[in-house]
């Protein structure tokens, strides 16, 4: 429970530090509305609906300032850098920024919700308070505004035969409009980012995803109609509702209760998105600059397991270990962007990634680079590549530690690549303040062909270690969670010194496991 606290504390105290904010906004703002004198007659008009509507608008406000921060990589990699003296535990915090930003999206759907359905409560009573299909009290505040030199109370100004003509002035509204624009587009990107619509139909989730645009401007002039109005301050100093809500007939005839002047809230949603969405440009910005730098492939390797290598090389490229790139090819498409881990090391002339083909858009790189034929491609024939990048994670800190466990499932393995790989430099260069001197290594693979391509690179390292006397460095675990009737029977009947993963020796470092599960391909560091 110590370690528990110690390692998740600061994750779960800014959780509460966001619950709460969100809950104070939503208190605070609900009290103003609810018994504020400002909002008394609104309040009369509209009844609970109106604090209902007005305080997850003031939380939404405020998750919408959040929901951009989390998705600008170059300065989430900034402020790495820049806390590279802070503990690790705040440094994890970064690394959590999607499953921080996906609680923002959940938290800005939930109050969309609570918004949308109190307003639609508070449509209906306006309008019925207009065609006289409400208590008189209501109907007395609605006719306020209709002589001249009044102001309104009630948004619906016309006089209305039934309700239905109503709802239709309030929804061609410039409020009513962009409403409903937010609403679809929030609902088109939130059903898009499902895991299931994720992995099948990426490109469904990304385009979608690009809504936020509309989401965003439709946000910012939401609010310029100001339809939800309430009792200015200088009539408050002439006009005590509390005082005159009584003698609503005497309105402007007795010297203490002159008809009330009203006027609309300013729009503020602008105010709370506009750093956050000028930061979003920035990073943007950023982005297509880099993007626009040429990157040059040096080679294509193909491997097992579907698997290709793309070794490429871009001026003033500069690494670390375990970063990632996110990689654009126009030949498949012009817009899509996908993340991808560097697996070279630092220390090499060129940078790597490994991509398994398991989608249209893999495939249509794997085509472009020309791995589907089997004579050699000349390096002009090769598609442009764009890069962008590369982004920190928390694999950067490896060399802060003595000891490491490192485990990886399936093509997960690729930040390790460039892990191992800057091991295996450093003690080329005798390397003598390297703080590392341990290194666990676990691997679940459902197919021993995945195991080739990175099996020279363990091997290699596991000479170095034995050549400086230090084969303890390294100890590395291989488990097999899927296989068929030849790879058990050639494992069972093995006697010589190598194992069913080819040019790997049979030592107590390796130990293969026959396990009847299988598990998602996932990362943990």
């Amino acid at each position: 429970m110590g370690n528990w606290v110690e390692n998740e504390g600061l994750s779960i105290f800014v959780i509460f530090v966001w619950l709460g904010l969100n809950v104070f906004l939503f208190v605070w703002y609900y009290w103003v509305y609810a018994f504020g004198k400002k909002y008394y007659y609104t309040t009369k008009l509209l009844g609970a609906a109106l604090p209902l509507a007005r305080a997850p608008a003031a939380c939404l406000n405020f998750n919408c300032l959040l929901i951009l921060l989390p998705v600008c990589r170059n300065l989430l990699s900034f402020l790495r850098g820049s806390s590279a003296c802070c503990s690790t535990r705040i440094r994890r915090q970064l690394d959590r920024n999607l499953t921080f930003h996906k609680m923002v999206a959940w938290m800005i759907a939930l109050h969309s919700a609570i918004h949308t359905i109190a307003h639609l409560f508070n449509v209906e009573w306006c309008v019925n308070a207009r065609v006289n299909n409400s208590d008189s009290y209501s109907i007395a505040l609605s006719e306020i505004g209709d002589k001249k030199n009044e102001t309104y109370l009630n948004f619906v100004r016309e006089r209305i035969k039934n309700p239905e003509g109503g709802l239709l002035v309030a929804v061609t509204r410039l409020a009513g409009v962009t409403g409903i624009i937010i609403t679809l587009c929030l609902i088109l990107i939130i059903t898009s980012s499902t895991k299931i619509i994720r992995r099948s139909y990426f490109e469904v989730f990304w385009y979608t995803h690009h809504l936020f645009v509309i989401f965003f401007i439709g946000l910012a002039i939401h609010g310029a109609e100001r339809i939800v109005r309430g009792q200015t301050e200088e009539s408050l100093k002439k006009h005590d509702p509390v005082m005159c809500e009584q003698h609503i007939s005497d309105w402007g005839k007795i010297k203490d209760c002159p008809v009330p002047e009203f006027s609309g809230n300013p729009p503020m949603t602008w105010k709370w998105i506009v750093g956050p969405m000028f930061l979003y440009l920035c990073e943007r910005l950023v982005r297509f600059w880099r993007s626009q730098q040429k990157v040059v492939i040096t080679k294509v390797v193909t491997h097992p397991f579907k698997t290709i290598e793309l070794q490429m090389k871009k001026k003033g490229f500069k690494m670390e270990v375990g970063q990632y790139i996110f990689v654009k090819c126009p030949t498949v498409s012009k817009l899509e962007w996908h993340p991808f881990t560097l697996t070279s090391a630092p220390e090499e002339d060129f940078f790597s990634i490994h991509i398994r083909i398991v989608g249209d858009w893999t495939e249509g790189l794997f085509n472009a680079c020309g791995c589907d034929k089997q004579e050699f491609q000349d390096a002009w024939k090769l598609p442009k590549i764009a890069v962008d990048g590369p982004f920190g994670t928390a694999s950067e800190d490896v060399f802060s530690y003595e000891v490491v466990m490192l485990v990886g499932a399936g093509i997960g393995v690729t930040p390790f690549a460039s892990i191992l790989k800057s091991v295996w430099y450093k003690y080329c260069d005798n390397a003598t303040n390297l703080r590392l001197k341990k290194i666990y290594f676990y691997w679940l693979c459902r197919d021993t062909h995945a195991f080739e391509w990175f099996a020279d690179l363990l091997q290699l390292l596991e000479t170095q270690m034995q050549e400086r006397n230090n084969a303890g460095f390294l100890s590395y675990n291989i488990y097999l969670t899927g296989w068929d009737e030849s790879q058990v029977r050639a494992r069972v009947h093995i006697s010589g010194p190598s194992s069913s993963v080819q040019g790997l020796p049979v030592s107590p470092l390796l130990l293969v496991f026959f396990v009847p599960c299988f598990f998602q391909d996932q990362l943990m560091v």
